[in-house]
């Protein structure tokens, strides 16, 4: 159990039949009557954000999140197969509980799964990757000062903005969080 006044930033809790982590949290102290903590919650699970206001002796109880470094597999139409490197456990998720956050990662790579009481909810990938281009128009020198873009497609299918001297083959070094070109490798 966790009392409003102990929210932090990043704290899961159960409230209301639901799992939420703590965006934001404010104590205020307003000139007339009781204190209290205003605060922006969201659901883990649905992605949905709500703001909440708590009095700051309420309590709530703490939700506790397991991550687990799994090796995505492959996919076989809506399922997606992970396996666990120390038991070699294998668990199939759909296309829901997936989302696009496969779309930067590589067959065999690892991934962070993270459940709540054992219901699977989403998948992380890892910050950053190297993939390689698999299609771009022809890179050429020039006028570069503006920082102009082209859209090029790596190797997993998902589409980056990347510099026009990218060229097809390279590898790229892409932010996963923000779909961001980083360099090249």
């Amino acid at each position: 159990m966790i009392s409003a006044g102990d929210f932090r930033n990043g704290v899961t809790i159960e409230y209301d039949n639901n799992v939420y982590q703590i965006i934001e949290f404010q104590h205020v102290k307003p000139g007339k009557g009781a204190a209290f903590v205003r605060t922006k919650l969201k659901n883990i699970k649905s992605g949905g954000v709500v703001e909440k206001t708590f009095r700051p002796t309420e309590k709530c109880p703490t939700a506790h999140i397991d991550r687990a470094d799994m090796q995505y597999l492959y996919n076989d139409g809506d399922l997606y197969y992970f396996m666990d490197v120390n038991t070699y456990d294998q668990v199939a998720l759909n296309k829901d509980q997936i989302g696009d956050s496969l779309k930067f990662v590589k067959e065999n790579e690892m991934v962070k799964i993270c459940s709540h009481k054992g219901d699977v909810f989403s998948v992380e990938p890892p910050l950053f990757v190297e993939l390689e281009v698999t299609e771009t128009e022809p890179g050429f020198k020039g006028d570069t000062a503006t920082g102009a873009t082209k859209p090029a497609v790596v190797e997993t299918g998902a589409t980056v903005y990347v510099p026009l001297f990218v060229d097809q083959g390279d590898k790229i070094k892409i932010d996963t969080r923000t779909g961001e070109y980083l360099s090249r490798v």
